[in-house]
């Protein structure tokens, strides 16, 4: 899943060359960032651990986030300077410390690292989460859907807000026709996003509780095919509110599907690999795309025909592939591993005693167990 809605945002950015209905490519873009915001408070939830401390959790995401995002943006940084692409100071530090989201202003936002504003708001988000997490526990089981309808409510009124309250700005480009303030605030700000990430929480505990209803993977995905149909043409809506009943629909179902054991395409192991290197993936295409299409001499909405667009976009996207492989095998993965959670100390005798000690998993001996560090934060068991 984590796949297919990076891809979504992948094709959204591809837009920029292709011919089509600029709604349709553009929604795509939004779609997938709702989603991760929804499955990210999903998963963090459904694998939290009561005795886990706050920060045991800030720890993991840390290790996740920042090493493939500082790279990134440093290469990114490096091709701006090499094209003679000027790099305003300002934009340094919002960019790097993943603070940009809070500052209105597209360019500031989108400015050196341009997808990164996502993650802004992710951190947010998991510095938040413990904290949200102890009060979601507070919630008896019955009201568990009185507060996602509660907080669905407020992710309808964020538009309302933003086209009554929020000063006027200036539009920001063809394929976003908004006002920048309005799609700064309904669209970047943190705490604005932070209910999709909260709503995905509830649905968790929702899910888990046993209060969710029957639906399948089957007609879930019919229903978020329509939801986003629907959403074409819908302004500020089409950044969370058209979508976001779908998208938790197709979130638990896709879970109630996996607790169950039901088979299903996404459960392959290409699939499996591809939502590993789905975050790498998510950073890197965005230069691929820009720098790619640069050096082939292809300019903005150049209107480009079905058979141009294969021959020229896939290969762009094979790059991107493989580039977030070795992001996620070189940097991602070893991060992960050697920095996202803490190794229990031992006493010289007691390494002493391991040395010699002929079992291989003793409690004593570190198992090898994997925290991955996927938005899962589930930890891995050990070969036996």
């Amino acid at each position: 899943m984590r796949f297919v809605a990076a891809a979504a945002v992948v094709l959204c950015h591809f837009s920029l060359y292709i011919r089509g209905n600029p709604d349709f490519w553009r929604n795509l873009g939004q779609v997938g960032v709702s989603f991760f915001f929804v499955l990210s408070g999903f998963v963090l939830t459904w694998s939290a651990r009561p005795d886990s401390p706050a920060r045991a959790i800030w720890r993991a995401r840390a290790a996740k986030i920042f090493p493939n995002h500082l790279l990134v943006a440093a290469a990114h940084a490096g091709l701006m300077l090499l094209t003679g692409k000027a790099i305003v100071s300002a934009q340094i530090l919002p960019t790097a410390t993943l603070t940009q989201s809070w500052i209105p202003g597209f360019n500031l936002t989108t400015a050196i690292s341009p997808v990164s504003w996502t993650l802004s708001c992710e951190v947010f988000f998991y510095l938040a989460f413990p904290l949200l997490l102890t009060q979601l526990r507070r919630i008896p089981p019955r009201y568990l859907w009185w507060a996602a309808a509660a907080l669905i409510a407020v992710i309808f009124t964020l538009p309302v807000v933003a086209q009554h309250f929020v000063p006027n700005g200036k539009p920001m480009s063809p394929l976003l026709p908004y006002l920048d303030n309005d799609a700064w605030f309904v669209g970047f700000f943190p705490l604005a996003r932070a209910f999709e990430f909260a709503l995905g929480m509830v649905l968790a505990r929702i899910v888990a509780a046993g209060k969710w209803f029957q639906l399948g993977m089957a007609p879930a995905t019919v229903l978020f095919v329509l939801g986003y149909w629907l959403s074409m043409g819908s302004g500020l809506y089409s950044f969370a509110a058209a979508t976001v009943i779908p998208i938790g629909m197709l979130i638990c179902a896709g879970a109630v599907a996996d607790v169950e054991g039901r088979p299903s395409p996404l459960r392959h192991p290409y699939f499996v690999r591809l939502g590993e290197i789905s975050f790498a993936l998510y950073l890197v295409h965005k230069p691929v795309i820009d720098y790619g299409t640069k050096l082939l001499g292809i300019p903005h909405f150049s209107g480009m025909a079905l058979v141009d667009q294969v021959v020229v976009l896939t290969p762009l996207f094979g790059v991107a592939l493989l580039l977030a492989w070795l992001l996620y095998i070189g940097v991602e993965r070893p991060m992960m591993r050697h920095w996202a959670r803490r190794r229990p100390r031992r006493s010289a005798s007691h390494r002493a005693a391991c040395r010699e000690c002929p079992a291989r998993t003793c409690p004593g001996r570190p198992s090898g167990a994997d925290l991955s560090g996927e938005e899962d934060g589930a930890e891995r068991s050990p070969a036996r």
